[in-house]
């Protein structure tokens, strides 16, 4: 992420839950959940009006929104129905819930392979963001804390922290690799029930929507209609978490082993900056026993344990295939499974490889990109590097530009935090220089705009210039130590939520959605100024100071074309839908209901008057 922080945090962040009041019901189900409340009437909170609402926002800022499921129908059919229209067409949906076909997609992998997706209709996938929108909360406050995979606020930076704390100052050179035979596939679907209802989840026509869900039938890409037994379907919106659910009980069994095993006395605990305890006492009470020392690090069904012997390990490798396949009916890859002593082998998690060196009477950690994940970053440069060649046009050319730029960024931003980073990416640049030089009329000089580009890569002297337009260099990567992830960083806490906007950065993720989306029905001044004021903006809406998302940034001219404006940085600021209806707006009924959505007060609307005033149009 940019290194750039938003030192004032405003008074008035305006978020989606907020917007229709569910943030303090989503705190309430959070604190309840915690407190093992058993929860049987949920279906009232999840066909509510203000949930449904906020389903639609937030599955139309979602990239896959626009991809129609087996019916052909996107986001854009939705949008086109009034409020009560589409409230009403949510709700029948649960009265008597029957799922649609999903759609089978095959991804290809990098080995070759196909990765099967299944896509639903547009309305089963609102169905499944009401139910998810409610069910988050109540998990989120029973998942363990070594469970990073499609949380909210975590991330494989906070994974790959965790390990490097294992290795280098626990001390825990080996490391268990368990591999799942297509887990995804294989879920069963009585267990999954079984673990919602201890979760306390036990509104029984909740459970029979979800049942239905997991036994939606799946069209094949030659057109065959297959009825599915088991497993949880991968691209649906709840698939995420109730694969979550499925491993959570394994999390809390291998922490039982060790981590969260009783002492005869009750030892006191300290914590460190991240809010985590630190238990030395109480492991050092464990060590005298005969347990097996062991502790997992999990991202979705990627997971590592890691042991202090090698004995250990073993002991680890067999008890955790064991309770996989007795608990979870789940079948362990033994030839994929491995157990690694990470003092002489490195071992791959996330697309990086791991392993200790000795330094000064200790080991520190050493870490890579895996060998997979530098040949896949070749190939993705080089097939940009082609595409740049011979374009149809200068705008077609700019396009490529972009998409060299966001696919570099990109591997920058989810690889600077392995140790040697550096090192693999001039590897990558070594490889992809020649072919650069040679295919394209590069110049060395060149103007940089204000941006990500200049902020990120602008003191490089590898940066290069293609036909004006600068070109991220390769081998130019800022390393960064993986941070942890605070403990008390929670969007469904006051406190946490107020420590997550006081750290707020630039979204790098929606940066490079915007990098390979260019309007092109614009100019490239305009598109090339769009993404400056992204980074500019610190990724907020200019009016509200909402975090702006994908499908959700509007860049507003403040001059209109029609009046002599143009598309230069100056007349340019970016702002969501919303905000941007609100500006244009001339009826009175619209400028109300926007004004009651967005919650506008004090200089927030005095800067939507501004832009109303520029626009010749009557201030509010």
């Amino acid at each position: 992420m940019s290194t750039s922080e938003q030192h004032t945090l405003k008074q008035s962040k305006i978020r989606y839950t907020e917007y229709y009041g569910l943030q303090n019901l989503y705190d309430t189900l959070y604190s309840d959940s915690g407190g093992n409340k058993v929860f049987s009437n949920l279906m009232e909170l999840i066909t509510s009006r203000e949930n449904i609402k906020l389903a639609y926002r937030n599955i139309k800022g979602n990239k896959g929104s626009h991809t129609a499921g087996v019916d052909g129908r996107t986001i854009k059919h939705l949008s086109k129905l009034n409020e009560e229209q589409f409230i009403s067409l949510i709700q029948k949906q649960f009265h008597w819930y029957k799922s649609r076909p999903v759609k089978r997609v095959e991804i290809p992998k990098s080995n070759g392979k196909t990765r099967p997706l299944g896509i639903p209709t547009i309305v089963d996938r609102i169905v499944q963001q009401c139910i998810l929108q409610i069910l988050e909360p109540i998990c989120e406050a029973k998942f363990h804390e070594n469970s990073h995979g499609f949380r909210p606020n975590r991330s494989t930076e906070h994974a790959i922290a965790q390990c490097c704390r294992y290795m280098q100052i626990q001390h825990l050179h080996y490391v268990v690799d368990i591999d799942i035979q297509g887990f995804f596939d294989n879920v069963c679907h009585t267990k999954l029930m079984r673990q919602l209802w201890q979760m306390g989840i036990r509104d029984k026509r909740l459970l029979c929507i979800i049942k239905e869900m997991l036994k939606a039938q799946i069209v094949m890409p030659n057109g065959e209609t297959v009825t599915p037994t088991k497993g949880t379907p991968q691209g649906g919106i709840l698939s995420p978490l109730l694969s979550n659910v499925v491993l959570n009980e394994l999390d809390w069994w291998v922490s039982s082993q060790w981590e969260t095993m009783p002492t005869h006395y009750p030892y006191k605990h300290r914590c460190n900056q991240q809010g985590t305890e630190i238990k030395s006492h109480t492991y050092r009470a464990l060590r005298q026993s005969n347990l097996k020392e062991m502790y997992i690090v999990r991202y979705a069904d990627d997971f590592k344990i890691f042991c202090r012997s090698h004995q250990e390990a073993k002991r680890a490798y067999t008890s955790v295939s064991l309770w996989l396949q007795d608990r979870l009916k789940l079948t362990v890859s033994e030839e994929k499974s491995t157990i690694t002593n990470l003092k002489q082998r490195y071992s791959e998690f996330l697309g990086f490889k791991l392993k200790v060196r000795p330094k000064v009477k200790k080991f520190v950690v050493n870490s890579h990109m895996s060998d997979k994940a530098v040949k896949n970053a070749k190939e993705n440069i080089s097939k940009c590097i082609k595409a740049m060649k011979r374009p149809s046009n200068e705008r077609e050319q700019y396009k490529e530009i972009i998409q060299y730029n966001a696919t570099v960024a990109g591997l920058h931003n989810y690889y600077r935090v392995a140790t040697n980073v550096s090192l693999d990416f001039a590897k990558i640049a070594f490889h992809t220089k020649k072919q650069m030089h040679n295919r394209l009329e590069i110049k060395t000089s060149g103007t940089l705009a204000k941006g990500f580009i200049k902020e990120r890569y602008g003191k490089s002297k590898q940066l290069r210039f293609l036909n004006g337009h600068p070109l991220i260099p390769v081998g130019y990567v800022q390393t960064k130590d993986a941070q942890h992830r605070r403990k008390i960083i929670n969007k469904y806490t006051l406190e946490g939520r107020e420590c997550i906007h006081q750290n707020l950065r630039i979204d790098v993720d929606t940066m490079l959605w915007l990098m390979r989306h260019p309007v092109l029905d614009k100019s490239i001044e305009f598109a090339d100024n769009r993404i400056s004021l992204f980074a500019a903006q610190y990724g907020k809406c200019a009016v509200t100071g909402v975090a702006l998302l994908p499908h959700d940034i509007y860049c507003h001219h403040k001059i209109p074309l029609e009046k002599g404006g143009t598309d230069s940085y100056k007349n340019l600021v970016l702002v969501t839908e919303s905000v941007h209806r609100l500006i244009h707006a001339t009826k009175d009924d619209t400028i109300q209901k926007y004004i009651k959505e967005l919650g506008l007060i004090g200089k927030q609307l005095e800067k939507c008057n501004k832009l109303r005033t520029q626009a010749e149009l009557p201030t509010i």
